[in-house]
């Protein structure tokens, strides 16, 4: 028999990377490693990752409250809460709240690769090692994602 999950408002896995929280939702446990999903609340004036690209899973980010500006190689989207962006494999990006304002998105991949990323962020830096560009591309190859230096 398959196992429901329900998780509540107040539950899911936290995770704390700066000014920015991850609440894994599903980590994939319950999907067959199929679907992670995550809500990630974005403190105002916050950049989020370097650009990136990710060669194994697509990434869909929901945006809920706020506005939160994605960028896709060299253009920006202003994406006010209502708005979905959905990124392919191979498709460079990062985001940002630029505003004054948390901002908060809901955030899945599909399959579930990158929820582990987060987490072996966090235990990075809970050692004491510094988020740097190469500590964090070190983190990212595990998930078959590196920085996106040309966007051709």
């Amino acid at each position: 028999m398959s196992t429901v999950s329900v998780v509540g408002p107040a539950d899911g896995e936290t995770i704390q990377l700066g000014p920015t929280q991850i609440r894994v939702l599903e980590d994939g446990s319950t999907t067959g490693h199929r679907l992670g999903i995550a809500e990630i609340t974005i403190a105002p004036h916050t950049q989020g990752p370097p650009q990136h690209r990710h060669a194994q899973h697509d990434e869909g980010f929901y945006v809920v409250s706020g506005t939160v500006h994605f960028t896709t190689g060299e253009t920006t989207h202003a994406a006010p809460a209502g708005t979905l962006a959905m990124i392919p494999p191979g498709a460079p990006h990062t985001f940002a709240n630029l505003g004054d304002e948390p901002a908060v998105m809901l955030n899945t991949f599909t399959p579930d690769l990158y929820v582990q990323y987060f987490r072996d962020l966090r235990n990075m830096i809970a050692s004491g090692r510094e988020p740097t560009p190469e500590s964090t591309a070190a983190i990212m190859s595990r998930y078959a994602t590196v920085p996106a230096t040309d966007y051709a």
